[in-house]
């Protein structure tokens, strides 16, 4: 059947013809004659390939000085000379397009350069499959399926590593002076490195003045952590201008409360609530997994210390004897568990709530389950990164956590008076 030649269509239609009206013109009669809409020879491919050579005839009109057949080019030093044909890898497939050249060879066409073989639209599209934990052979051969589009896994890493200058960039911006609230985690990785082994890959999220999550930074640890390692990492922070965290929020890390303490001498550190729980089932059985997390929300919800201790000792009394490690763990962890009892309500929410940075660990850790491993520690940090800049893309999450923001901000406010300064609000 013969296809719909894109050179029956009008350049320029009639000004009363709406641009929902050519569309549908075009379509109507690309189905009437057999014509797909998508695919190769498509008639979606078709139109890019007009598109952006009536774009690249632009460019060298803008370049020559005159149109085509413009009698002004005569004896004007430079005129078109042909065209060559090449073909771009785009967001609907493979399309030729004929690129024009000029007789002074001076010509530099800016949306299809000399020697690009993808318009920008792949290499975003690449970079989207790759933050979801796709591999490149995966990618490439989803680009080949869905796109017809040819291209290597070579090129696909290629695109990835430039991620690894913004990374650097992002890494080492500068900061605010003061964060309400810091929550350091750890997301374990393999990485194959002579063998595979887990390795943790740290990350420190912060919560700003104005209500907004930020990540401040990323880190690839050895697994033998201890205060040495945590003061190199609070330090770079404060060399990036953090000179203040009111609460700073963890999982027991070894050795980092000695190293807080070295660089923010006022920061209170707080063990997270939701990992302490957590780490209390790992000692249960399945079973009573609902009933002990009844038992324990007396104790982390209590409205003094003293009031967490005594509900803590009934606990000891129903499960110690069944769950003996459950009690040692809360033991060896209370000192750390307690300084937000002394706290407004507003700001134990902040402290004890999943959505902080639950639900970034949940997109990294889906990220990383999809590559079941990594060839080096650099290919693990550029996953964890782009999955971390493909977080929120609406901007609803920010928008919500800002709005639920105000209250939490006041007590922070009158709990941590004149370390919240007015520069800051």
């Amino acid at each position: 059947m013969e296809s719909l030649s894109m050179n029956e269509v009008p350049v320029e239609p009639d000004r009363a013809m709406t641009d929902e009206q050519l569309i549908s013109m075009l379509v109507n009669r690309a189905r009437s004659e057999g014509l797909q809409l998508t695919g190769e020879g498509g008639l979606l491919q078709q139109l890019t390939k007009r598109v952006l050579e009536s774009a690249l005839e632009g460019e060298i009109t803008d370049h020559l000085g005159y149109d085509r057949h413009d009698p002004a080019g005569k004896n004007s030093g430079n005129s078109r000379n042909g065209t060559r044909s090449k073909t771009v890898v785009t967001d609907v497939g493979p399309v030729e397009v004929r690129v024009p050249r000029d007789v002074a060879g001076t010509f530099e066409p800016q949306l299809v350069r000399k020697r690009q073989r993808r318009l920008s639209g792949v290499d975003e599209m690449v970079l989207s499959l790759s933050a979801k934990g796709l591999t490149h052979g995966e990618i490439s051969a989803h680009l080949a399926e869905v796109y017809g589009a040819n291209v290597s896994k070579q090129t696909i890493s290629t695109i990835t590593d430039k991620v690894m200058d913004g990374m650097a960039e992002w890494q080492n911006r500068p900061l605010d002076r003061v964060y309400p609230v810091l929550f350091v985690d750890a997301i374990n990785v393999k990485i194959r490195d002579g063998h595979v082994a887990n390795r943790p890959i740290y990350l420190a999220m912060a919560v700003t003045v104005d209500g907004h999550r930020d990540i401040l930074g990323i880190w690839a640890g050895d697994g033998g952590e201890g205060a040495k390692h945590w003061l190199a990492v609070l330090t770079e922070l404060k060399n990036r201008g953090v000179d203040d965290v009111l609460m700073l929020v963890c999982d027991g890390l070894k050795g980092l409360p000695q190293a807080v303490e070295t660089v923010w001498p006022r920061t209170i550190v707080q063990t997270c609530v939701i990992h302490l729980l957590r780490n209390s089932f790992r000692y249960a059985a399945r079973q009573d997994w609902d009933k002990i997390a009844r038992a324990l929300k007396p104790v982390y919800t209590a409205p003094t210390e003293e009031a967490a201790l005594e509900r803590f000792y009934e606990f000891c009394e129903t499960w110690g004897r069944k769950y003996p490690a459950i009690v040692r763990l809360w033991e060896t962890s209370w000192a750390e568990f307690v300084p937000f009892l002394a706290f407004d309500v507003e700001i134990r929410k902040v402290i004890c709530s999943t959505n902080a940075i639950e639900s970034v660990n949940a997109r990294i850790r889906k990220a990383v389950r999809a590559r079941g491993h990594f060839p080096n520690e650099t290919a693990a940090l550029k996953c964890v990164f782009m999955a971390l800049m493909s977080l929120d893309p609406t901007g609803q999450g920010r928008k919500r956590w800002t709005m639920r923001w105000k209250a939490p901000l006041n007590a922070f406010q009158i709990a941590f008076e004149g370390r919240l300064t007015p520069a800051n609000l």
